[in-house]
């Protein structure tokens, strides 16, 4: 067996328009653009990167922004919401903030022991905010948020399903530990710093969900890059029907449909995204992976201007 993941590599989510999706996971949420690139599989749709100072596995949210996608519908078989860490004395703080931009906060609410802030980016997506003690240190240093209430990356995600053991059996073949139930959630956990909390929610009646605008492609999980054909090898055995491994240029990923139909992601922790730009020059040009590299004056002729 390869060893355990310790939580989540990056999520990547649809969005409709790239400039307000831009401004609001930059400007409101204080996170770092890392990387502007395209849809490797649609090159005519940006895939945006937001993270920490560094792009550190475990703070990247990524997003394909497509200008006339309509909205999807948040059902089972997908990732319903999306968790970011932050401290839990910085809850008021990002209440009031979250409220000025208009992302329709909801009043923070007790989960586990946590404190939660539900709000929705603004193409409706589920997201929280989770207030704890024990979180990393701040890596957004240019960020408009200050150091002591920055976000800190992912805490975890939420998973719609009709029936919840098949997936819980795969978390745990992944590393995962269940911790708590109430009512119809579950927590499951894994040893890591970042995004180490997988909920399912199960809900046999629920209605299955959309794609589009305000929901989420896939969740991506970490695993070192030695271990890639192994994590393949144990998908397979679980019955499940992975990609063969391909190169992101940033990562290299194995896709599989798990047991609730949600699409999961195997992506190895290296090399990063400074394989091809400097630290202090992330996400400040458009930059494709050396296959797309002869279609550069194409792509960038068919994207949209990129600003708030």
């Amino acid at each position: 067996m390869p060893q355990d993941t310790p939580g989540i590599h990056h999520v990547t989510a649809i969005a409709s328009d790239p400039g307000r999706n831009y401004a609001f996971y930059t400007g409101t949420l204080g996170l770092r653009l890392v990387k502007r690139s395209v849809n490797q599989d649609d090159v005519s749709v940006y895939h945006l990167f937001y993270a920490d100072h560094e792009g550190t596995p475990g703070t990247s949210m990524t997003v394909f922004p497509y200008p006339d996608a309509q909205p999807g519908q948040i059902g089972t078989g997908q990732v319903s919401t999306v968790s970011f860490l932050v401290p839990e004395g910085s809850i008021d703080y990002w209440y009031d903030r979250l409220e000025d931009a208009g992302a329709d906060p909801d009043e923070p609410r007790d989960r586990f022991g946590d404190t939660v802030v539900p709000f929705v980016d603004p193409d409706g997506l589920s997201l929280e905010l989770v207030g704890r003690s024990n979180v990393p240190p701040a890596n957004l240093p240019d960020a408009p948020v200050p150091d002591a209430h920055a976000i800190r990356g992912f805490f975890g995600v939420e998973l719609s399903l009709t029936s919840a053991d098949p997936t819980g059996n795969l978390l745990r073949t992944m590393g995962y530990r269940e911790t708590d139930r109430e009512g119809t959630r579950r927590r499951y956990v894994a040893d890591g710093e970042l995004g180490y909390v997988v909920d399912i929610c199960e809900d046999p009646q629920a209605p299955r969900g959309r794609p589009g605008a305000g929901t989420v492609h896939h969740v991506a999980f970490r695993v070192h890059e030695y271990e890639q054909s192994e994590w393949r090898d144990v998908l397979i055995e679980a019955g499940l029907r992975p990609t063969e491994i391909i190169d992101r240029k940033w990562f290299e990923s194995v896709y599989v449909r798990e047991h609730g139909t949600v699409l999961f992601e195997f992506a190895t922790e290296s090399p990063g995204y400074t394989v091809d730009e400097a630290l202090a020059e992330l996400g400040e040009r458009l930059v494709v992976p050396e296959w797309l590299e002869d279609r550069r004056e194409e792509i960038e002729a068919n994207l949209p201007a990129l600003s708030p």
